[in-house]
């Protein structure tokens, strides 16, 4: 499936609201969760790194990598080797902020994997770096045959924006899980920050339509490694 309009529009908006999103969680974990720290006595600070590199690593760098095919008028091996490490950088960020999250809970006596949002997220990356490892190996290095190749890179494909949008939907709980329990411990539920949780999480949704847009619109250069053949 693919429509007819070119993708470098909708990936115009995509880098936007990429820009957007990163200076709004970044005001939010910074302004006003009181900064970053990897060590602290306030074990918030710590969990603040959590969001911070789950939707700038995760969330905007994987989208960034979906989109690479489509948006970038390079040849086919530039593209391959781009969409790969940004898939890989994504990859390290997501885990390190998964472990951000389990070592604020632990120094914080907080019990870990009691949610949705939780359950989801250790099986999104789970499900994301079985993609890579086998993309890296069918597609880049050892490399499979020509014919496993061609059989498999619709299952890729569609795989990869499966797990992306189920990212983003993760993404979307866990601002909704981290905003229920301020607002239980007295955020003001009309406030500046719940305003700015809930247009973050906005972003980050519009951000995954726009990336699903553009991988299903039309590249610079038609070739045989583009997404037009699902």
């Amino acid at each position: 499936m693919a429509i007819g309009t070119k993708a470098m529009p909708f990936s115009y908006v995509a880098h936007f609201l990429a820009i957007v999103g990163a200076i709004l969680v970044l005001i939010w974990c910074i302004g006003f969760r009181g900064g970053l720290a990897w060590e602290a006595s306030n074990k918030n600070l710590i969990f603040n790194i959590h969001p911070v590199l789950m939707l700038i690593g995760f969330i905007i760098i994987g989208g960034e990598a979906v989109m690479s095919y489509k948006c970038l008028p390079l040849k086919k091996p530039e593209k391959k080797l781009i969409h790969l490490v940004l898939h890989a950088i994504a990859l390290i960020l997501g885990i390190i902020g998964i472990y951000t999250a389990f070592k604020f809970h632990n120094e914080s006596n907080i019990a870990n994997l009691y949610s949705l949002h939780s359950w989801l997220g250790i099986g999104v990356i789970v499900l994301y770096g079985i993609q890579w490892i086998y993309g890296f190996l069918i597609f880049f290095y050892p490399g499979g045959t020509m014919t496993i190749r061609s059989e498999s890179l619709p299952w890729h494909v569609l795989f990869g924006i499966f797990v992306y949008i189920l990212a983003v939907g993760t993404a979307t709980l866990g601002y909704l899980e981290k905003l229920t329990f301020l607002q239980n411990s007295g955020l003001a539920k009309y406030g500046a920050e719940a305003f700015l949780v809930n247009f973050t999480a906005i972003i980050t949704v519009l951000f995954g339509v726009f990336v699903f847009l553009t991988i299903l619109s039309q590249p610079p250069q038609e070739d045989e490694h583009s997404y037009s053949a699902i």
